[in-house]
């Protein structure tokens, strides 16, 4: 209050003076009163400041009236303080409220310093004050309401802090020059109120980055001159006011990454016609594209992505000549048409052109040839997760300061053009999953600042690439060349000039020789894959010296000698996989020590010896060491024989009896088990059936179909034998007469749909090498000719007979009355919750590859005649997730493909991010909420922000504290579990391994109280 008083009594002073007709000295002494009571005020200011770097205030001292120290700024006339400008000064500490004392002040610009604590309420008596800007500090705290006092605002700007509470818009409601308000970046919370409408001088409003919710008020349509509207990274909901759409002095609207629907209009160009931006990605906007726009003819900046827009993209798009950046990302743009990307010609007149992304739409057909007249300025182009095919025509070279391109994830084929290296600065390319083929352009590393490199998953082939092609690579951080037909050595010279290297996967090809040591020198690697490939030798010691390494997978090689103790010494190991090698030699009591390891497979070598019985190896769940018969001890639940205990001196002789009478033979039969494997197996992998090389590769335990079989079992496919239908294919019921009447059940793909292919390749690849209790088993695959001559692509799974987990959770939505009346009692949906978390346990964690299922729900979960459930359905599962996503701006989008069912597909699969187990685990705690509550996710009465998890929450929340009834007690921890595994944020998430663990001790009690019940009962 002192700086209000002070004020206050200053003013009475001078007033008396002039009342009385004091003579013109004194009235000069009243001035340099108010000038004191400035030069207080300052002093008060200084005094706040405990940090001064710069040695800024130094001035601020008696030697100099306080009108020269720097920052200061007075009038001319009167010789008050009318500005404080520091700006960019790192000065620390609070803003003292005897700033209020400066009556005079028209300018306070405190941008960029270190300030906290709140804004001083005694701000509110400059009523003088035009510009208030304390922007990009640390301060606290409510905006003050008497802001409202200060009636000559102009600008308003306290963006980039740490300010909470409601913006008190009612208030600051009659600042009637009010034009920018600048308030992103920080915690506000609440609605923005109909009383914004008032502040008819605003230009500029700008809400990023908070937490406001609710709609948008109709009455922001009366800020005629209004050109900035922006509130992306809200809460807000609703459909956007037309009127808002309708003002014609609008320049920018940014309302990113916030829960709008609706369309956009129509005309939108035509009432806009002085439009510069328009951003409304991750929304919930449907519709078609605004065909209009093209009329917008200032437009730079247009961002569509992550919504669900639909329809073709207008031919004439290129009419807005000054367009930078085009992001249409995640949506339904296209129709799987040749024709879908004609409105790439008209571009060719946009001569600004900086990005293109229009990944993970519903595009087809070939890249257009005109694609290399686009801009030279273009430095990031996204085609990836379309179904565009063809080849990458000539002129891609043209674009030479681009640094991002992305191609994966479609049907392209053919060889990368030779142009290509002239892209030199280039930074990231992704070309994985497609069908190019043929050796790398030589020139790729003139991009000698290349760090991103994926080419998995396809054809490529040559020999020593890493040496002839990859050498000049030197920044390389990423590198996926897994799954081609690569062929070569990894020399030590590639791995001495490769330091940088964080990802090196290798996986799946023909590479030969020994790993050298100097693999040590990669101290920043975290993920190694040289699986399923021809290297020999020892596994280096220096190994050890990569501390970062989190993944390594050296399984199907040639790999032999012990396993290095000093392995132990990882910080970070999470999966190391050494199975089908030719290992020898005792499994290393320090590897108990890896406390992060949470899968190991060290199964089909030759170890022997004991088996440890701590850390990661008292889990027999994380662990795999089958096929290595010289083994004996561990935990029981391993199954290996107890080591023997011999005594005596005959203990010699009775050990060489041991060996050639049990473990040799055992050997032998290993290595001709082996022998055939590599010879099967080996050419197995190399063939090409219909462009996919990644068949099961069980097929001496699969059956052998045709479709001539497969039509009699199904009756030609009739729909007496229909069991359902799904988004690529229909599933008809079989009996196999040549195989002993088994029933079956054949998922016949439908290749007409755009996708299908890649479902069935992706289901292969996912079943391929997995077993487990809980897993549908697939019985065959069939890839042929049918009677009309096209392609015919089947599945044949074991037949289910109690059909799929829905039928029996919403029995009385079938119109079959021998489902209708089914029901599950608690203890079956425990044991169903606990199959299905199984099933994902073993897919996360103890598979070869990760495996991410990616559309968990009650339909894909059969019942067998015990109620066993098996997860099943892996059309849209995928291994190996990528774990860096090149796209570096969150405007851009990511070029990974949405996943999932609506209602259980994680939300990040909505905003375009890569797909991870913590996908599978929203998905299955969805399930779990629908198994207890009886709800489905898209029930009708999920509308705005309640949802299942929202609405099971609140019930809990509302629940009697104290719980008595066992079943109760039982369905909460369920329910409990379930609202944890979907939770919104991935990291906030169960792991399944802890999922698991506790429906197990939930099943115990349950089970464990019931019998005891049962028993007191009887």
């Amino acid at each position: 209050m002192w700086g209000f008083r002070s004020s206050t009594l200053a003013n009475i002073f001078l007033l008396l003076l002039v009342a009385m007709n004091f003579p013109g000295n004194h009235v000069s002494a009243a001035k340099q009163f108010q000038n004191e009571t400035d030069r207080l005020a300052l002093l008060e200011f200084k005094k706040q400041i405990y940090d001064d770097p710069l040695g800024v205030l130094k001035s601020w001292n008696h030697s100099q009236h306080h009108c020269q120290w720097e920052g200061v700024t007075c009038g001319a006339r009167h010789q008050r303080v009318i500005a404080l400008i520091l700006r960019h000064k790192q000065l620390s500490g609070t803003i003292s409220p005897h700033v209020g004392n400066l009556s005079f002040m028209r300018f306070i610009q405190l941008t960029d310093n270190q300030f906290h604590g709140e804004i001083p309420q005694e701000f509110g008596c400059l009523f003088r004050l035009r510009v208030l800007n304390l922007s990009s500090n640390a301060i606290s705290g409510k905006i003050p309401a008497n802001l409202s006092y200060c009636s000559e605002l102009v600008t308003i700007s306290l963006h980039d802090n740490k300010l909470e509470g409601k913006i008190p818009i009612d208030q600051l409601s009659n600042l009637k020059k009010l034009e920018k308000i600048f308030l992103y970046t920080n915690n506000l919370t609440g609605e923005i109120p109909s009383s914004i409408g008032n502040l008819s001088s605003l230009t500029q409003l700008d809400f990023d980055f908070n937490n406001l919710e609710g709609n948008l008020p109709m009455e922001m349509g009366l800020l005629k001159r209004l050109s900035i509207f922006s509130a992306a990274e809200n809460k807000l909901s609703g459909i956007i006011p037309a009127s808002i759409f309708n003002s014609s002095a609008i320049t920018v609207i940014s309302v990113a990454d916030n829960s709008f629907h609706g369309s956009l209009p129509t005309n939108i160009g035509l009432t806009l016609p002085n439009l510069e931006a328009i951003g409304v990605s991750g929304n919930k906007f449907y519709g078609n594209f605004p065909s209009s726009i093209t009329n917008a003819s200032e437009l730079e900046v247009l961002d569509l992505s992550r919504n669900k827009f639909a329809g073709q993209i207008p031919t004439n798009l290129g009419d807005l000549t000054n367009l930078q950046l085009l992001n249409l990302a995640v949506n339904l743009f296209g129709s799987h048409s040749m024709a879908d990307l004609d409105f790439i010609v008209s571009l060719t007149n946009c001569s600004n052109l900086s990005l293109i992304c229009v990944s993970v739409n519903k595009f087809g057909g070939n890249i257009p040839k005109v694609m290399g007249n686009l801009s030279n300025q273009l430095t990031k182009l996204y085609l990836g997760a379309n179904q565009l095919s063809g080849t990458i025509p000539e002129g891609f070279g043209n674009f030479v300061n681009l640094y991002l391109l992305g191609l994966e994830e479609n049907s392209l084929s053919g060889a990368i053009p030779r142009d290509f290296g002239k892209l030199q600065n280039l930074q990231q390319l992704r070309f994985d999953n497609n069908q190019f083929s043929g050796q790398i352009v030589p020139t790729l590393c003139n991009a000698s600042a290349l760090y991103y490199l994926g080419l998995s998953f396809n054809q490529f082939e040559g020999g020593n690439i890493l040496d002839n092609v990859l050498m000049n690579c030197q920044y390389l951080q990423y590198l996926d060349i897994s799954q081609n037909n690569f062929t070569g050595i990894i020399s030590a010279h590639f791995l001495q000039t490769h330091s940088s290297l964080m990802y090196m996967r290798l996986g799946e090809n023909s590479f030969s020789g020994s790993l050298p040591p100097e693999v040590g020198k990669l101290i920043h690697l975290a993920d190694f894959n040289v699986s399923h490939n021809q290297f020999s030798g020892d596994i280096p010691i220096s190994l050890a010296d990569c501390s970062d390494l989190e993944n390594l997978f050296m399984q199907a090689n040639f790999f032999q000698g012990t396993i290095p103790p000093n392995l132990a010494s990882w910080k970070s190991i999470q999966q190391l996989d050494l199975s089908s090698n030719n290992l020898t030699g005792p499994i290393p009591k320090e590897l108990e020590k890896l406390q992060y390891l949470r899968y190991l497979n060290l199964s089909y070598n030759d170890i022997k010896g004991e088996i440890p019985n701590t850390g990661i190896f008292s889990n027999a769940s994380q662990i795999s060491l089958i096929g290595n018969n010289k083994l004996c001890g561990g935990i029981p639940e391993l199954e290996f024989p107890p080591c023997p205990v011999i005594k005596g001196k005959n203990r010699g002789k009775l050990k060489v009896v041991i060996l050639l009478s049990i473990v040799l033979p055992a050997t032998l039969l290993l290595l001709g088990a082996l022998l055939l494997y590599f010879l099967v197996y080996r050419k197995r992998e190399r063939r090409m059936v219909a462009g996919f090389s990644s068949m099961p590769s069980r097929t001496d335990e699969l059956l052998r179909l045709s479709y001539h079989e497969l039509l009699r079992a199904t009756s030609g496919f009739s729909p007496e034998n229909l069991i359902g239908s799904g988004n690529f294919g229909s599933v008809y019921k079989g009996r196999l007469e040549k195989h002993g009447n088994k029933l079956v059940a054949v998922k016949v793909l439908d290749l007409q749909k755009n996708g299908a292919s890649k479902s069935f390749k992706a289901e292969c690849k996912a079943l391929r090498n997995i077993r487990h209790r809980n897993l549908v088993s697939i019985v065959s695959y069939c890839s042929s000719i049918d009677s009309k001559g096209d392609e015919f692509k089947a599945l044949i799974y074991e037949f289910m007979e109690n059909g799929n987990l829905d039928l029996w959770l919403h029995p009385a939505e079938t119109t079959d009355q021998a489902t209708s009346s089914r029901s599950l009692n608690l203890s079956q949906k425990l044991n169903i919750a606990i199959d299905v978390g199984s099933a994902l346990q073993y897919l996360h964690n103890h598979c070869e590859a990760e495996i991410v299922h990616c559309d968990l729900k009650p339909g894909n979960i059969l019942l067998d005649n015990d109620l066993v459930a098996h997860v099943g359905d892996f059309g849209l599962a995928r291994l190996l997730p990528k774990p860096i996503d090149i796209s570096s701006e969150q405007g851009t989008g990511s070029t990974i493909a949405i996943k999932g069912s609506i209602g259980y597909a994680a939300p990040e699969y909505g905003m375009g991010l890569v797909a991870p187990t913590q996908g599978d685990v929203y998905s299955y705690g969805i399930l779990l909420l629908e198994m207890i509550a009886g709800r489905r996710p898209i029930d009708d009465i999920f509308v705005g922000d309640l949802d299942l998890h929202n609405y099971v929450n609140g019930a809990l929340h509302e629940r009697v504290p104290k719980i008595v009834d066992l079943e109760i007690d039982c369905i909460i921890s369920l329910l409990k579990i379930g609202l944890k595994c979907s939770a919104r944020l991935p990291n906030d998430r169960m792991h399944m391994n802890e999922v698991v663990r506790k429906l197990h001790l939930i099943k115990d009690v349950f089970l464990g109280v019931r019998v005891h019940q049962e028993n007191f009962e009887a």
